[in-house]
């Protein structure tokens, strides 16, 4: 438990530190939103490009991490479907609000999960990760734009057009990219190696004050019905099905341990943007992911000392 608490602290310390830079010393918005970009389309990608390239892919459970993960992401999605029709009906959760809830209980912070399964596993916890992010990414990118297309759109989107916006995902470019260079075994140059290197390692500090710098503590009073489902299904019963569906694929360990993690952490802050550029409950969305954060520092702690 010490172990999980000593690597979860300085996580959640750079969250908290975003948010108080955010309201002193950096309050506009814009510079936030730039740095969002940055991270998001050239430090993270190099992190993810230089943690898979070096990985010794042959080494790790590759296919059973990544299938426990996504097969944990497409129950909880299914469940999230199912109670649709009940939260519409017993709470009045329109579509745009379902939207929110779909996005709220499925989709992953890649930052806090890199963050803390680095401190507590090093590379070998950050190249699982990184493999988490291959199975989860596409996908989930694909279920959400769906969701919003069926239930808060104004007019559905062509299927050429998602296809678009999935493929310029940076993230699902640099894992392949990482993966390519590892499997065909490419020997990188030192100086690119380096820099990219030093790319990575300023990426989860700087994704992590960014999170915090978008959290909005006055979220935190009176979550309604459809926050509470979406805590729930992201913070509870995700982990549950991960660590089920690892330890049905025979997984222990620091495999284990990482799928649990991966599952665990709260909702990407992406989330957000989508639902503001395709009618979603924006607002509702900002709630979730504020609860979840704060949450997560509770109930992330207890999953990964019940795997250990």
């Amino acid at each position: 438990m010490a172990a999980v608490l000593g690597a979860l602290v300085p996580v959640f310390m750079l969250i908290g530190l975003g948010l108080i830079l955010r309201r002193t010393l950096v309050p506009v918005d814009a510079q936030w939103g730039g740095l969002e970009r940055i991270t998001y389309y050239v430090l993270f990608p190099a992190l993810l490009i230089v943690t898979l390239a070096r990985a010794d892919l042959d080494a790790v459970p590759v296919l059973d991490v990544g299938a426990a993960l996504l097969l944990a992401a497409l129950i909880t999605s299914a469940l999230c479907l199912a109670l649709g029709p009940m939260l519409r009906a017993r709470f009045g959760v329109g579509g745009p609000a379902f939207t929110s809830v779909f996005q709220g209980a499925t989709r992953f912070q890649t930052y806090i999960a890199l963050g803390v399964v680095g401190a507590l596993y090093g590379d070998l916890g950050l190249t699982l990760a990184s493999v988490a992010t291959v199975a989860m990414v596409p996908i989930l990118n694909v279920l959400s734009v769906a969701v919003m297309t069926r239930y808060a759109a104004p007019e559905r989107l062509p299927p050429l057009k998602v296809a678009v916006m999935i493929a310029r995902n940076p993230l699902i470019w640099a894992c392949g990219i990482g993966i390519a260079l590892s499997l065909l075994h490419v020997t990188i140059p030192a100086p690119i190696f380096q820099f990219g290197d030093a790319l990575g390692r300023a990426s989860l500090a700087v994704g992590l004050l960014v999170t915090g710098a978008g959290l909005r503590p006055g979220d935190l009073m009176r979550p309604n019905a459809a926050a509470t489902a979406a805590v729930v299904l992201k913070l509870v019963l995700m982990p549950a099905i991960a660590g089920a569906l690892a330890l049905w694929f025979r997984l222990s360990g620091t495999d284990l341990a990482v799928v649990v993690c991966c599952a665990a952490v709260p909702t990407s802050p992406s989330a957000y943007v989508l639902a503001r550029q395709m009618g979603g409950d924006a607002p509702l969305l900002a709630q979730i992911i504020t609860l979840q954060t704060v949450l997560a520092a509770l109930t992330m702690p207890l999953a990964l000392m019940l795997v250990r």
